[in-house]
């Protein structure tokens, strides 16, 4: 598997896309810290990239970078190499890329300019959002042979954590606010990786007082080192079903 990685790898980092995505992360990055001396105010801005550029970013390219892989993965699967090790090949491959472009492109000027717990919680959240949605794009693509359906699927998982599911948690709030909705609420949101993400980005950044009495429920729990662990456990849920469920379908697919 190792030389699988290291071959996807070295051909990702050759690709204009690549290099394009990292220069566009390090310049925004850089050009925030910049315009605004409080590192507070530029973490708030980074988050919007984060929790909406980087998805759609992830999904997007991996489910695309599968497709074109198709005429390597069908080369190697005619030797004797186990699909297992092609797939998982491919997405550590894939996923190692995005998130070494992540690391310099936001990383690095983060720990330059010094912004302490939020900018590592910022870094974390981004660099297992990115795990995560390369993941659902590995799904997409090894549910449909066709390039635009497998996108189209793809586009949706993004429309449906950025966008969608904002909506709907907020009509169950706003239509049930007579009952007590805490431990609900955080069931809700461990449904969906981008909020569970800006949960943890928010409470680094002291703001939860916004966030009224579901805040400070929120701070009291995720604060605490249990909600830290079911945070990360969940987001490592996230990570893993998605791969272990497209490799499922990948062994038992005729190419």
């Amino acid at each position: 598997m190792t030389r699988v990685i290291k071959y996807v790898f070295y051909d990702i980092l050759r690709t204009r896309f690549i290099l394009a995505y990292t220069a566009f992360l390090l310049l925004s990055t850089i050009a925030m810290f910049q315009l605004d001396s409080d590192t507070g105010k530029v973490i708030m801005s980074l988050m919007n990239i984060v929790l909406m550029v980087v998805p759609l970013v992830s999904i997007v390219f991996s489910t695309i970078h599968f497709y074109n892989s198709y005429e390597f993965i069908e080369l190697m699967l005619s030797q004797p190499v186990n699909r297992r090790v092609v797939f998982l090949g491919e997405y550590f491959a894939v996923a190692i890329s995005l998130c070494f472009s992540f690391t310099i492109g936001v990383g690095l000027p983060v720990v330059l300019y010094g912004t302490g717990a939020s900018g590592f919680t910022l870094l974390y959240t981004g660099l297992m959002l990115t795990l995560v949605f390369v993941s659902m794009a590995f799904l997409s693509s090894v549910l449909t042979r066709d390039k635009a359906k497998a996108i189209g699927v793809a586009l949706l998982f993004w429309f449906y954590f950025s966008l969608i599911y904002d909506g709907l948690l907020m009509w169950i709030i706003y239509t049930f606010m007579d009952y007590p909705l805490e431990k609900v609420t955080l069931a809700l949101v461990s449904l969906n990786p981008v909020d569970l993400a800006r949960i943890l980005m928010l409470l680094q950044l002291d703001i939860s007082a916004l966030m009224g009495y579901t805040g400070a429920f929120y701070k009291d729990f995720f604060g605490s080192s249990m909600g830290l662990i079911f945070s990360s456990v969940i987001l490592m849920l996230w990570i893993v079903l998605p791969v272990w469920g497209a490799l499922r379908i990948f062994k038992r697919k005729d190419l």
